[in-house]
């Protein structure tokens, strides 16, 4: 049984270690890195699944920003990598990390405005992320559109680019539940 754990509980080096097996040691030109550079994981949303004392899966949600052409700035979430141990690959618990995770985004709120680079047939059809509104988005690297994806009442339909959103800060709460701070607002 999976037994799942704040990312920030975690030691940095098994994560990467991890990532490493899963996405190889070159991921770190991918575009997805850009986008997300000079941010931190969001600790409410990122978490580590154990299967007994083996780190089997990881998935980290990073805080970005789409700039949009009309001047417009929408805060977004950023889902993945969702890195999965090679051999326990195609056993769910890549599913398992991304319930998590949507179950977490629902309680702060987070859910309203998504987005991943990942593959339609699988995100679609388990998640509900579609490119229906990312179609006019550029981000700082080579992409494939259809593999642009989002969902969230709050994911804008409008042209722009994505980045980085450095100035938000995620803090946790005495009561648990974690919310978006200083300089942005869902």
């Amino acid at each position: 049984m999976l037994r799942f754990v704040s990312l920030s509980e975690v030691d940095s080096h098994e994560v990467e270690a991890l990532l490493d097996r899963a996405f190889g040691r070159d991921r770190h030109g991918r575009t997805a890195y850009a986008v997300r550079e000079g941010t931190q994981p969001i600790p409410a949303l990122s978490f580590a699944a154990f299967d007994g004392a083996a780190l089997v899966g990881t998935i980290q949600c990073w805080p970005v920003r789409l700039a949009g052409d009309d001047g417009s700035t929408t805060p977004l979430t950023m889902v993945g990598p969702v890195a999965v141990d090679p051999p326990r690959q195609q056993a769910g618990v890549g599913h398992a990390l991304m319930a998590r995770m949507l179950e977490a985004a629902a309680a702060t709120g987070a859910d309203r405005a998504l987005m991943l680079i990942g593959d339609p047939e699988y995100y679609a059809r388990f998640f509900a992320f579609t490119a229906d509104r990312t179609a006019q988005w550029r981000l700082p690297g080579p992409f494939e559109p259809r593999r642009l994806l989002a969902r969230g009442a709050d994911v804008p339909d409008v042209a722009g680019m994505l980045g980085p959103d450095v100035a938000a800060v995620w803090s946790s709460r005495a009561d648990s539940s974690t919310s978006l701070a200083a300089g942005t607002e869902r």
